[in-house]
Parts: structure tokens; sequence; C-alpha cells
């Protein structure tokens, strides 16, 4: 397992998301909902489009796909709404020394 930092904590604040490359062909996104981070494969499983794009409800913790509309739950990455019906994968978010960081297996 790689550990990816992301960015300080302080440049994420609550309500905002932040995409990276964690490695060639897989960009993550993490959200701050109200101080809980979730990281989530910023692809959508319906079409692989940018799902991270989309608009989100931070105290609902759902992600809506812009190109379609699908709704993916940011804490466990499944798939709530068609047209997408399989999960996206998550990602354990930490934090070191200030820093957010992502786990990557």
């Amino acid at each position: 397992m790689a550990d990816v930092r992301v960015c300080p904590l302080s440049e994420l604040p609550p309500g905002t998301v932040r995409v990276f490359e964690a490695a060639p062909y897989l960009p993550i996104g993490v959200f701050n909902a109200g101080g809980e981070l979730f990281a989530i494969e910023d692809r959508c499983s319906h079409d692989d489009g940018p799902l991270c794009e989309g608009d989100w409800d931070t105290d609902d913790c759902v992600v809506v796909c812009p190109r379609h509309g699908a709704n993916f739950d940011i804490r466990t990455g499944r798939a709530l709404t068609l047209p997408a019906y399989i999960p996206v994968d998550t990602y354990p978010v930490k934090i070191v020394a200030g820093d957010v960081v992502v786990e990557i297996p």
C-alpha cells in the first residue's frame, strides 16, 4: 500500500473537493464533508466520465455524475441511482502532519 499526499488540510476546507492523479490513469477525488474526508475514484461506473466534477451534497455525502445524473455515495462508492449500478472504488484518507493523505493499494 502506498500513501499519496494530496494537499495540506488547510487547502481542503469543508464543502470542497480536490481531484488528483494517484497514479497514471487513476484519478481520485477527495471530499471534505463537514470535516470528514472521503476519497473516491473519479470515474463514473456508467460511462467512465469524470465523476468528481459533479455537484455533491455535503449532508448526504452524495455526488451526482455530471454526464447522466447517476448518484454515488462518497462514503462507500455505492451507485445509488441509474444509469449507474456498479460501485466505484473508495480509498482510506488520513491526516499526516497536517496533510491529507490517501492510501492506495
